[in-house]
């Protein structure tokens, strides 16, 4: 059986619940798809994450987010967010994961798509990709990356306690997992492929990384990255030449990037740079696939610090806008 929408919405993040409530005030029918839980990327954060905006930035729909702290907690967004999809009644489906977009044509002439998911087969003559860019990491590349011990997705700090941790990194996420790992009694070894902590760590946090390096409570390499991982030690390339050391876990918060692959085979031009930055209307937000628009951080290709929930809520605005004139049209 296969089930029919006006839209179809890829992605049930901050961004894509934004166009639902924009279509649903524009009475277009929709169906979000989200190949996890609500707000997936949010919920695999680590669990004692801190945003670094403020509450009011993270709202979506007009609908105030207070929170108890300056800024708001992960916590605190997963039940802001879940309260503002319950709070709409929004038309969601959960852990579907979309497989395939292709391109119809209607009687008009007009373009339609059938869309296949992990679950059912969908028809619509729109679609906004929201899909974020968390689920795809960057990977060290190195013999022993595949050991149960390596992870790209850092959580909860009380796993790591009184264990040889070594952090991959100089980033926010990097940062905090050797800050809450050594604070609940590991011995944390971060390795930095540059010669300073990242300039974007939170400011809040970054003093208190460095002066842990400073006073040897963390130990920090450098201009150095991982050559080997193995059950129970890490060689490290250093300035200094080769450094083993033993180890139980490595965490590896080298960053993540969007799934462009996906939006190639749906017939999105790219850019030839390393940006790969998709083709798209500025003011629209639609690719040049007609009917198919994108929405938030998706939007900027690999650079992914420039978009956030905050500067990215407009862009259900302007995609809704579009797409309801076309309806009228009809």
């Amino acid at each position: 059986m296969q089930l029919h929408y006006p839209l179809l919405i890829i992605g049930g993040g901050p961004i894509g619940m934004t166009c639902a409530i924009e279509a649903q005030r524009k009475n277009i029918p929709y169906l979000v798809i989200e190949k996890g839980c609500l707000v997936n990327s949010l919920y695999h954060y680590p669990v004692n994450m801190t945003f670094f905006s403020t509450s009011d930035r993270l709202e979506i729909g007009n609908v105030p987010f207070v929170s108890n702290n300056p800024k708001p907690t992960r916590n605190e967004a997963l039940e802001y967010y879940r309260r503002v999809a319950q709070s709409f009644d929004l038309n969601i489906q959960l852990f579907e994961e979309v497989k395939q977009i292709d391109r119809t044509k209607t009687s008009n002439g007009r373009p339609s798509f059938e869309v296949t998911t992990s679950k059912a087969a969908y028809r619509c003559q729109y679609v906004i990709i929201a899909t974020g860019f968390y689920d795809i990491p960057y990977l060290l590349n190195v013999p022993g990356e595949q050991l149960p011990k390596v992870t790209h997705y850092y959580s909860d700090p009380h796993f790591y306690a009184f264990q040889k941790v070594m952090v991959v990194g100089a980033m926010n996420s990097a940062v905090d997992a050797a800050l809450e790992t050594y604070r609940k009694g590991a011995q944390v070894t971060m390795v930095i492929k540059g010669d300073t902590i990242g300039s974007r760590v939170k400011y809040w946090v970054k003093p208190d990384i460095e002066n842990r390096i400073k006073e040897g409570s963390i130990k920090a390499y450098f201009n150095a990255t991982i050559k080997e991982i193995r059950p129970d030690e890490v060689d490290i390339e250093t300035p200094d030449g080769l450094v083993t050391l033993k180890n139980d876990w490595v965490i590896a918060a080298t960053g993540y990037q969007p799934n462009l692959t996906f939006l190639e085979e749906t017939g999105v031009e790219l850019s030839a740079d390393e940006v790969r930055c998709p083709t798209i209307n500025a003011e629209t937000h639609e690719t040049n696939v007609p009917g198919v628009y994108l929405a938030g951080v998706i939007c900027g290709g690999m650079n992914t610090h420039r978009l956030f929930i905050e500067n990215s809520r407009v862009h259900a605005t302007s995609i809704i806008h579009d797409i309801s004139q076309k309806m009228s049209s009809v």
